[in-house]
């Protein structure tokens, strides 16, 4: 395994690698919320300087793993430092407020990018126009995170908004599967398997939409009497726009009361470090006996970190297997 990690000066234009004085290196990928994040461990040497908003660029095998900016930097009196970068998501955590009218997450993205002089790569069409999506004060990362979820919840297909170090990017989770096989007999070292109601199930979906003219919310419910009478009434219910109308209305709430009303199954994996993993990609895991079931299915990845010291490449995810 060989490693490159550069780290660029903007002032000086000097560039250096840093790799063979570096005692530790994380990147971590999160599928929703947070930008990539990349430490490592430095022990100062030479002539080596550089300052907050410069690059790190962190290679294994000649392919990409990270690309961003230093953020924090930390230093002892043994000049063994400490940085922190992040990628473009970052930038995303301003606040602004936009309305959106009948566009899609991928032209929402792209007009936000433009706005804050951020790069974009590719950008999939969703085929879903999103009839209005109105934000007052939000993080821009909490604003398209809104659009996926919305575009999840009428499409039934899952989207993942990232960096992919050329600029930021959306794809479905379905078209970025991983060709690795993780299991008994491949990589796995550790797991924790578990089961739950408690965090993000739901059997009753309401969604309210505002009638300004009976001055009372138009009410539209989808709930499943079987899982009701399983686990007890656990009611999701959220305020919409009044631009919806009925019928989007409806849909929405199917949508969503089929996605929520489910007995989470969420997994902690151990493993040796496969280069290029990252969150919002699908692996094929083969775990027998894991439980309540004998996993043989593509899980999707919602936090993975990678971790690197000397010669020693491995990694740590959590999904949920559904």
């Amino acid at each position: 395994m060989t490693t490159e990690l550069l780290i660029a000066n903007k002032r000086s234009g000097k560039i250096w690698d840093v790799s063979n004085c570096t005692q530790i290196a994380t990147w971590t990928t999160n599928r929703t919320g947070s930008p990539g994040t990349f430490k490592f461990t430095l022990n100062k040497a030479g002539d080596v300087a550089f300052l907050e908003g410069d690059t790190v660029r962190f290679s294994v095998d000649g392919q990409l793993q990270f690309y961003g900016w230093v953020f924090t930097k930390e230093k002892d009196r043994w000049d063994v430092i400490n940085v922190t970068c992040y990628d473009r998501l970052r930038y995303l955590k301003a606040s602004a407020s936009y309305a959106f009218y009948g566009q899609k997450a991928g032209d929402i993205i792209k007009q936000i990018a433009e706005d804050f002089q951020l790069t974009t790569g590719a950008l999939a069409d969703t085929g879903y126009a999103i009839p209005s999506l109105i934000e007052q004060e939000q993080t821009c990362l909490d604003i398209i995170g809104g659009a996926v979820q919305q575009t999840l919840l009428n499409t039934g297909k899952i989207y993942v908004f990232y960096d992919d170090g050329d600029g930021l990017a959306l794809q479905e989770a379905a078209d970025m599967i991983s060709p690795v096989v993780i299991g008994e007999r491949s990589l796995l070292a550790e797991y924790t398997y578990k089961t739950d109601i408690d965090a993000q199930t739901y059997n009753s979906v309401k969604l309210a939409r505002p009638n300004e003219k009976t001055g009372r919310a138009d009410v539209f419910v989808a709930q499943d009497s079987g899982t009701i009478k399983q686990w007890g009434l656990l009611q999701l219910y959220q305020t919409v726009d009044g631009d919806l109308n009925d019928a989007q209305l409806k849909a929405q709430a199917k949508a969503s009361l089929s996605y929520f009303n489910r007995r989470m199954r969420t997994l902690n994996v151990s493993s040796l470090g496969v280069p290029g993993l990252r969150a919002g990609q699908m692996v094929l895991m083969k775990v027998p006996g894991i439980g309540d079931i004998n996993l043989d299915q593509y899980v999707l990845l919602d936090r993975v970190t990678h971790t690197w010291t000397n010669d020693d490449h491995t990694m740590e995810f959590e999904t949920l297997a559904i």
